[in-house]
């Protein structure tokens, strides 16, 4: 047996709606029904599989995750007697049979391994079982050792989260199985890999505020698994680095709801999420986050996974200022209202996953008023197969596109060329881009009234020949075009020009989770070469 037959008792003090939740949660475990791996061969040798053929792979990969192991392992810990850990060792073994080793879409992708083996140790953890599993268990993670160890040159090279997953789960393999020369190797590269993603000021490589998460949620239980059995922690600055991290994702997230902006790729992960939080709440992750690197706690004083791994509650240190810069953004904070500029600068780093720079996002509370698109799916289906080029294009974001064209030219699925020049605009207020074709943009933002009324002035210049400015608009029904803008229950929107402008209240679409596309309407606001001034006002409603 992977696992052991019988588990601890559950900590003390959880809340009893979460222990409630748990236990439902757990009773609705079963091996998908479609099998492990969709339309893809298991046989197949993984890493000769063309992984966009047989469909969108994202899906198949997420449920490869072994999410299911820690929840049933607290499960056990609740309820002895309910046959959980049987129901786990039972999913364990429909999988493995499922999944020979190395064959088949599970196991082409490291980084999927490795998030497989940080499950599987996290469970063994949570059991007791850290330092002493049984032979069937080191059996199981030494096969996810040695594919992960396979393809590190892979994994470094993307400049994403898996330079960051990697590394962590080879370091959890390392541990569990004994392995010397795993833990030093995953040790150093996740070290490395922190120093090189992670800036100062706690932005991420991979600007996206999903990822991040992902970010966070790995490194903790990397830290926490590498501090409970006697494993390398990371050194003094690289814990600063994710400390920042927690916090930038903090500043980022509506302290009510756990909602943040959906900027950059979003594709539905919760990893090791045992507060059951879901995708669309952050707190329990930064709560974590910010009380193994940080010291203090981020607002969540009762987080029930925060009790599980046994971190103390602290009070927490963190204030949101009322304007703030990180490489990349700029943020604003006034009353409940807040607002996220992408800027791109000083300069972009990293490849952009979306061309979308100065795009702006508007918060009321938890309520996004001017939002971005969202992901769609990385590989659509053939009757959607627009909604890739779609969301991650120029239209998909609040931001001007110059001649109908995105703000870089496409190089593959996921790369862009031609990278834009950007820059911070003297008085923090905004910043600037200026693309391949030498059409420059810059976006000043100022807002007033307590933050109830934000105004956004945007300059262009270049060779263009037409722009058209973008404001995607709340979910709710209820908006209607007015004659220098629109309005609806959330707020108004205005904007005028130095020229001739063209304002139509147009169906747009909005990707709310992975998968999921919805109607939605977008304001837009269309200009001829002659424009070189626009100004949106948005006053709040309330």
């Amino acid at each position: 047996a992977v696992l052991p037959c019988s588990a601890p008792p559950a900590p003390p003090a959880l809340p009893g709606a979460h222990c409630r939740a748990v236990l439902a949660r757990a009773a609705s475990v079963a091996p998908p029904a479609g099998g492990w791996h969709g339309a893809y061969s298991g046989e197949a040798p993984a890493m000769a599989l063309d992984l966009f053929a047989g469909g969108d792979v994202r899906p198949i990969w997420e449920r490869s995750r072994w999410a299911e192991l820690p929840l049933l392992v607290q499960a056990a810990r609740l309820d002895p007697e309910g046959g959980h850990l049987a129901r786990a060792e039972a999913l364990l073994a429909d999988w493995i049979a499922a999944n020979p080793a190395y064959r088949g879409p599970n196991w082409a992708c490291g980084q999927e391994a490795a998030l497989r083996a940080l499950h599987l140790a996290l469970a063994l953890a949570l059991l007791g079982r850290g330092t002493a599993p049984s032979a069937a268990a080191r059996a199981l993670l030494a096969l996810h050792g040695r594919r992960i160890a396979a393809t590190p040159s892979y994994g470094r090279a993307q400049d994403n989260n898996h330079a960051i997953s990697e590394p962590a789960g080879l370091l959890a393999c390392g541990l569990f199985c004994g392995d010397e020369g795993w833990v030093r190797q995953g040790a150093a590269g996740l070290q490395r890999a922190v120093l090189r993603l992670v800036a100062p000021c706690g932005a991420f490589a991979q600007a996206s505020t999903g990822y991040h998460r992902l970010l966070l949620d790995v490194l903790a239980t990397a830290e926490w698994l590498a501090a409970r059995h006697g494993g390398p922690v990371l050194p003094p600055d690289a814990r600063h680095r994710v400390a920042a991290a927690a916090e930038w994702l903090w500043r980022l997230t509506d302290p009510e709801t756990g909602a943040s902006p959906r900027i950059g790729h979003q594709d539905g992960s919760a990893f090791a999420d045992l507060a059951l939080a879901g995708p669309d709440d952050a707190r329990a992750s930064i709560e974590r986050a910010a009380r193994l690197f940080a010291g203090h706690a981020a607002g969540q004083a009762a987080e029930p996974g925060s009790t599980w791994l046994g971190l103390p509650a602290t009070a927490s240190t963190w204030t949101r200022p009322a304007r703030w810069s990180s490489e990349g953004f700029l943020g604003w904070q006034e009353g409940a209202a807040r607002a996220v500029l992408r800027t791109g600068a000083p300069r972009l780093r990293f490849r952009p996953g979306h061309a979308d720079l100065l795009h702006l996002e508007l918060w009321d509370g938890p309520q996004a008023l001017l939002r971005d698109g969202g992901t769609g799916s990385y590989n659509p289906p053939p009757e959607a197969a627009w909604w890739h080029d779609h969301f991650t294009g120029t239209a998909a974001h609040n931001t001007i596109a110059f001649d109908a064209a995105d703000q870089m030219p496409r190089a593959g699925r996921f790369l862009f060329s031609h990278w834009p020049a950007t820059g911070l605009l003297p008085g923090g207020d905004g910043a600037w881009l200026r693309d391949h074709r030498g059409n420059r943009h810059a976006r000043h933002v100022r807002h007033a009234g307590g933050g109830r009324r934000w105004t956004i002035e945007d300059t262009v210049s270049g060779p263009f020949r037409s722009l058209a400015l973008r404001w995607r608009l709340p979910e709710e029904p209820g908006w209607s075009a007015t004659a220098d803008g629109a309005v609806g229950p959330a707020g108004r929107i205005a904007v005028t020009a130095d020229a001739p402008l063209a304002l139509t209240l147009e169906p747009g679409w909005h990707s709310p989770a992975y998968g999921v596309v919805r109607p939605a309407a977008v304001l837009v606001a269309r200009a001829g070469a002659q424009a070189t001034r626009l100004t949106s006002t948005f006053a709040m409603a309330g």
